[in-house]
């Protein structure tokens, strides 16, 4: 059973709503943004990256799949060049509350890394914040190696 379908409009438009709210906090729990702009400046890097929504060329969206077809989740993939080489880089992956930590991440990880073959990329990449403990364990178990470390201390 496939872990990954294409998103649907209705879903698309879900996980913008909720993905430019989610990324405005943790860019204001990072201490990058203000919270009086974070929404504005989310919205704004959205705009730039998906111009034309799931359907902007070089992005790859999905929705993340239960064993039932359910959707439980979104998977954002686009590509990007690393030394030369094309790579994919996961914007956003995000499970339903409900349904975490039941294996899904793991799963639709997984599926990630045979969409990233299929278009012939050489790897994955990823960002995640520092205080996201939860996904950094995640990413590490799944063999992912960090590659830049940016740090701050707040005076």
């Amino acid at each position: 059973m496939s872990v990954l379908a294409p998103i649907s409009d209705e879903q698309y438009a879900a996980f913008v709503a909720m993905s430019i709210a989610d990324y405005a906090a943790d860019k204001v729990s990072s201490g990058q943004w203000a919270e009086d702009q974070s929404l504005d400046l989310s919205r704004k890097e959205y705009e730039e990256l998906l111009p034309q929504g799931h359907r902007t060329a070089g992005n790859y969206l999905f929705s993340v799949l239960d064993d039932r077809a359910r959707p439980v989740g979104t998977l954002w993939i686009g590509v990007k060049e690393y030394a030369g080489k094309r790579a994919a880089y996961i914007y956003d992956i995000w499970i339903s509350p409900e349904y975490r930590r039941r294996g899904h991440a793991t799963r639709a990880l997984a599926a990630a890394e045979e969409e990233a073959r299929k278009l012939g990329l050489f790897g994955i990449g990823l960002h995640v914040f520092g205080h996201n403990a939860g996904a950094r364990a995640l990413y590490e178990a799944l063999g992912y190696r960090v590659t830049n470390i940016n740090m701050f201390k707040p005076l």
